[in-house]
């Protein structure tokens, strides 16, 4: 359950002093003072005009003065013959409409324009209390992607419901599980004419490249951010513990695109509005180095290329099934104490592995040109192939390197318990 607190900013007044505006310039504060002295001389016509002259100039200068003086006053003076100038207000103008065309194509208000009608928040009603999550539409009937984990509790007699961008809510079931990926398809009922997400490509995707997060964050329904892809192909184990049977470890997009719980199940999005991936764990520092939980800038999301099989599988069956190499790993250790690469400890008998003659000992570092410096790499690698996929795997064997090709089974739709396990715990705490 998630609960929001909001928090209203106190504003106090300030402590301003006021202090009395200066005259206008050529004045002076205080009283007038009065000088008494003998009486003046008549003065001649020749100096009489030499004194107006000086006067219409010290009375140019003393117009200035008051001009800029009220200025600085914030007070206008209007010099005028006999007719006052129109003044125009900020307050008065009625804004002309933008048009929508002014919207620049690739922004994030374009993308965010596009997807956000295909961008759902789901609700968890539990006699304990209401969760939320996000989902993702992939038909106008109703079919919604999102994380096994965001409704997993539905099969234990919770509430699902939906609630699309438009304000619109509606009652939703389960369409089907998968713990492995944790992905899950729901279904919202009685619904017709929703907009489908249209789902991009994850294998284009670039490190650098930008790229915006939609979902319902703490429950705030229709939340945009925007941020780069910061790394493609991060094993991220997203179980609840270490030793869970299901091994959910994901071959993860990292995103630097602001990400916290209730965006699970959400859009990461390209720039032209197409789904990359499902947003579906953070990182979080933990208690013992300063215990943030919201967003650190380290979000993960599942590539659509390995989410888009999973969800067609589900819709069909129910179920899906997931590729195999046949091996139980652990952390393989040198002896200069460095960690590196995943030690097989058994192998399936018949399994993949085995066929591709693997032992147990040897050390696997490579899936393809991926590097495997930890079972969870291992796992990712594997798992983002599909049951029949050929892979080459380097490993080595006596302290020498070799390589072999392997021809991926499959755990024809049932979860694993044991496959590719290992016991170390993560440096950070992965949350969803």
């Amino acid at each position: 359950m998630e609960e929001t607190t909001r928090n209203r900013p106190t504003f106090e007044p300030s402590n301003a002093t006021t202090s009395p505006l200066p005259p206008p310039f050529g004045y002076s504060y205080g009283e007038p003072t009065l000088s008494l002295g003998p009486t003046p001389t008549p003065r001649t016509k020749e100096h009489s005009l030499r004194k107006r002259g000086a006067a219409a100039i010290a009375a140019a200068v003393l117009a200035a003065g008051l001009v800029g003086g009220g200025a600085g006053a914030a007070t206008t003076w209007y010099l005028t013959r006999g007719d006052r100038a129109q003044v125009s207000s900020s307050l008065d103008d009625t804004p002309s409409a933008r048009s929508a065309s002014r919207v620049p194509a690739g922004s994030v208000q374009d993308v965010a324009n596009k997807v956000l009608p295909s961008v759902v928040s789901i609700t968890i009603a539990t006699p304990r209390g209401n969760g939320n999550g996000s989902g993702v539409i992939l038909s106008s009937d109703g079919l919604i992607l999102t994380n096994n984990h965001v409704v997993e509790s539905a099969q234990r007699g919770a509430q699902l419901g939906v609630t699309f961008n438009d304000g619109t809510s509606a009652p939703a079931r389960i369409v089907g599980l998968d713990p492995v990926t944790d992905l899950a398809v729901i279904r919202a009922e009685g619904v017709s004419g929703l907009k489908p997400a249209e789902l991009g490509r994850s294998s284009e995707l670039s490190v650098g490249q930008p790229v915006v997060a939609i979902g319902s964050p703490l429950g705030l329904s229709g939340t945009v951010t925007s941020g780069i892809v910061s790394a493609l192909n991060r094993p991220v184990r997203t179980d609840d513990s270490p030793t869970d049977q299901y091994n959910t470890v994901i071959d993860a997009i990292q995103t630097d695109a602001a990400i916290n719980p209730g965006n699970s199940g959400g859009a990461l999005v390209d720039m032209s509005g197409q789904i990359v991936g499902i947003n579906t764990a953070i990182a979080t520092l933990g208690a013992s180095m300063g215990g943030q939980s919201g967003s650190i800038g380290v979000g993960f999301a599942i590539p659509i290329d390995q989410a888009r099989p999973i969800a067609k599988q589900l819709i069909e069956t129910g179920r899906a099934e997931h590729a195999q190499l046949g091996v139980s790993v652990s952390q393989a250790v040198v002896g200069s104490g460095v960690t590196e690469g995943a030690q097989i400890q058994s192998l399936t008998p018949n399994g993949a592995a085995e066929k591709a003659g693997l032992q147990r000992g040897d050390v696997i570092t490579k899936v393809d040109d991926r590097l495997v410096p930890d079972p969870d790499a291992l796992i990712a690698a594997v798992r983002s192939h599909r049951p029949g996929d050929t892979v080459r795997l380097t490993y080595v064997r006596n302290g020498r390197t070799h390589t072999t090709t392997a021809t991926l089974g499959s755990d024809g739709g049932q979860a694993p318990q044991g496959e590719e396990q290992q016991e170390e715990e993560l440096p950070f705490p992965w949350s969803r």
